[in-house]
């Protein structure tokens, strides 16, 4: 357990996660790799209002404290985590339409954020609720052990040069904290359009103790996730998408 419980630790970053050239200070070769930069977005004034107002109630403050599921969601139904919901388009209408399950959605951009508190009163959302920080700080902190239902991780930065690599999310030590939090049975459910990303990831999370692939290599399309702009605009230029769904070992 202790090999992965500062997992942002196990990587050293050799460039800013803001894109820009490393400076001289020896203590910038040492921060923690993020597998997320945060780009600039201009949000719109609903996005913006909806941040304000529904922010306060939709959004968990990020805490050096272990989250109680039933007092947050005042249930005691599973629990699924997205990690990087973008605009949360998907978040929204699966969460409408499995009102069984309660999500918890991180995400770093702020018009994502504003877009989805925007959703979740539109259509009057009472099981989701966001948490704007990076998500691996959130599972190392936050999150008890064995109590996710699953993953959602839909179409991550792919980080695609080959020196950015060590920035993807779905690489050994992450998957091992990943399967760390899920429950015995528990899924890992992985999209991206990138080949290459899919490939390792496939590697990676079979290398995985502690999981299992549901499928013999890649997943067939799952029908209950909907299509996002983001996918729609991989699948119009001619990218395959690739989805993954490991389950964590019953023993």
């Amino acid at each position: 357990m202790n090999d992965i419980a500062n997992i942002s630790e196990s990587f050293s970053e050799g460039d800013s996660s803001d894109g820009q050239p490393p400076s001289d200070d020896s203590n910038n070769r040492h921060r923690p790799v993020k597998t997320f930069v945060i780009r600039a977005g201009r949000m719109t004034e609903n996005e913006k209002r909806c941040y304000a107002e529904l922010g306060p109630v939709y959004s968990l403050p990020f805490e050096h404290k272990t989250l109680n599921y039933t007092e947050i969601f005042n249930n005691t139904n599973p629990v699924v985590v997205e990690i990087g919901f973008g605009m949360g388009q998907a978040t929204a209408v699966i969460a409408s339409e499995h009102p069984d399950v309660n999500y918890l959605g991180c995400e770093v951009h702020k018009p994502g954020v504003g877009k989805l508190l925007g959703e979740i009163k539109r259509c009057s959302l009472s099981n989701i609720y966001i948490i704007e920080h990076d998500a691996l700080e959130v599972l190392e902190t936050m999150v008890p052990d064995d109590s996710v239902e699953g993953f959602h991780i839909f179409f991550p930065d792919p980080w695609p040069k080959k020196k950015h690599h060590k920035r993807r999310l779905m690489q050994r030590p992450r998957t091992n904290l990943l399967e760390q939090k899920l429950t015995p049975g528990g899924y890992l459910y992985f999209a991206t359009d990138i080949q290459d990303y899919a490939e390792q990831a496939l590697e990676e999370l079979s290398a995985t103790e502690g999981l299992k692939n549901r499928y013999e290599g890649f997943a067939p399309h799952q029908e209950w996730r909907p299509r996002t702009k983001f996918e729609q605009k991989g699948i119009d230029a001619g990218r395959e998408i690739f989805e993954l769904v490991f389950e964590k070992i019953e023993e």
